[in-house]
């Protein structure tokens, strides 16, 4: 994420100082393993989205826009690291209002009766900058281990004095196995959408004061 990138120190007066974006590049970069601490996910600027196959020709993609985490991160002892992700579903957007619309029925997320998706995590593993985090995800009253790899992609200090820490990761799962289950068949064998989902995660979180 090129916004972790070191920018080059220069003197202004204070009168001349610029206003700067919320999303600007950090002015100077932390040690790897000053991140142990607490978290709270910035979700203007993460993003938690997903892909699957359509019609067996072609990947649709898209993301939920609203949701909320917090993470308490340990460098020195990964195990005693956590992370807690909760997602309102109808916050679904793919480009289609109404594939939109479609997913957030009884058919798929069914939001009117299920309005939160979840994820805590029961295990964190370290391997220099990888890190592996499995947990119970939460989807329609059915939960499930999944486990994702994670990349640090960055640590540092932003122009607002926060500590930003940034991750990528991705993992597959089966939609069936959340009662994800609706599909149609194509006259051409094979069915409308895919069972595989891939989940992609790029998150930015800011350390509590």
């Amino acid at each position: 994420m090129s916004f972790f990138r070191r920018s080059p120190k220069t003197t202004t007066p204070a009168a001349a100082q610029p206003v700067v974006d919320q999303a600007a590049a950090p002015v100077a970069v932390a040690e790897r393993d000053a991140l142990t601490g607490d978290y709270t996910i910035d979700a203007s600027h993460s993003r938690l989205g997903f892909s699957a196959r359509h019609a067996m020709v072609t990947t649709v993609r898209g993301q939920f826009t609203d949701f909320e985490g917090t993470a308490h991160v340990d460098a020195e002892n990964p195990a005693a690291s956590s992370v807690s992700l909760s997602i309102r579903p109808a916050s679904i957007s793919t480009g289609s209002a109404d594939r939109d619309g479609h997913l957030v029925s009884a058919d798929f997320f069914d939001v009117e009766n299920h309005g939160e998706i979840t994820f805590a995590s029961t295990s964190v593993e370290r391997d220099g900058t990888g890190w592996t985090i499995t947990g119970d995800l939460t989807i329609k009253g059915t939960t499930r281990p999944v486990t994702i790899p994670f990349e640090e992609t960055g640590t540092a200090i932003d122009p607002f004095g926060n500590t930003r820490v940034g991750f990528e990761g991705a993992t597959s799962i089966n939609r069936k196995d959340w009662d994800l289950s609706w599909n149609a068949a194509l006259e051409t064998g094979g069915v409308l959408v895919s069972e595989k989902i891939k989940l992609e995660f790029d998150v930015s979180a800011i350390r509590n004061a």
